[in-house]
């Protein structure tokens, strides 16, 4: 019985013994998210967009501290509240959304309005230069024309005076001698003259008599104020009519 006891006293004694303290295991150190840089976050939003049916706007995407905000325009508010969506990403705390929207919105094609600009004032001013070209030309044609009119009227009025009399008669030797006559009828100073006519190809002949110098130049000169005479010539005396 003592020996039972004492076993278990023995026993009692190493249970109520302290026991020495484990050392604790060291704890990882707790990890957080990594933000993410402003650029990064802007590429990602760039790239969403021009995925999307909003690539055809031009939307200029900038990130400060985490706040997206989003400039240019869109065609409908549907688009615009598109694009807030795209932009709501993981490391955006707030997107600010100043899109405008504008039905015009989208016509052109991003990136190439400046280069559309200047094809158009490219394409003015060579149609300018064509206009002044196609006016320079005309006024050309125009002088051209001119000359060639007034070519051709000198030509008309020549071949009238040699074809066609002003009364649309035939310009004949025949039509020649007889005009001629006809100026020398009641003449003063070809009273009592005697004159002879002879026409050959336009060219007049006058010969016989007349009373005085002056009657002589007179002839001459009534003679040639007749359409169609290219000449003439004198073979006149001056004396009294032959009787």
């Amino acid at each position: 019985m003592k020996a039972v006891m004492g076993s278990v006293v023995v026993a009692a004694v190493l249970v109520a013994a302290p026991v020495p303290m484990l050392a604790a295991a060291p704890q990882a150190p707790s990890t957080t998210t990594a933000k993410a840089p402003d650029a990064t976050l802007g590429a990602k939003i760039d790239k969403r967009i021009h995925d999307s049916s909003l690539k055809k706007y031009d939307i200029k995407v900038m990130v400060n501290d985490g706040v997206a905000t989003l400039t240019g325009t869109v065609g409908t508010e549907a688009d615009r509240r598109r694009a807030a969506q795209l932009a709501t990403i993981d490391g955006v705390s707030r997107v600010d959304n100043q899109l405008v929207v504008d039905l015009n919105a989208g016509t052109a094609v991003k990136g190439t309005t400046g280069k559309a600009e200047s094809k158009i004032d490219k394409g003015a001013e060579k149609t300018k230069r064509g206009v002044d070209k196609a006016i320079d030309k005309t006024k050309e044609g125009a002088g051209t024309a001119w000359d060639k009119s007034k070519e051709g009227a000198s030509k008309a009025a020549d071949k009238s005076a040699q074809g066609v009399s002003k009364a649309g008669e035939a310009i004949t030797d025949t039509y020649i001698k007889t005009r001629v006559k006809s100026k020398f009828i009641d003449e003063d100073l070809l009273k009592d003259s005697d004159i002879s006519v002879d026409v050959t190809d336009h060219v007049v002949t006058l010969s016989g008599t007349v009373l005085t110098s002056a009657g002589r130049a007179r002839a001459i000169e009534e003679a040639k104020k007749v359409e169609g005479v290219h000449q003439v010539i004198d073979k006149m005396t001056i004396g009294p009519k032959k009787p």
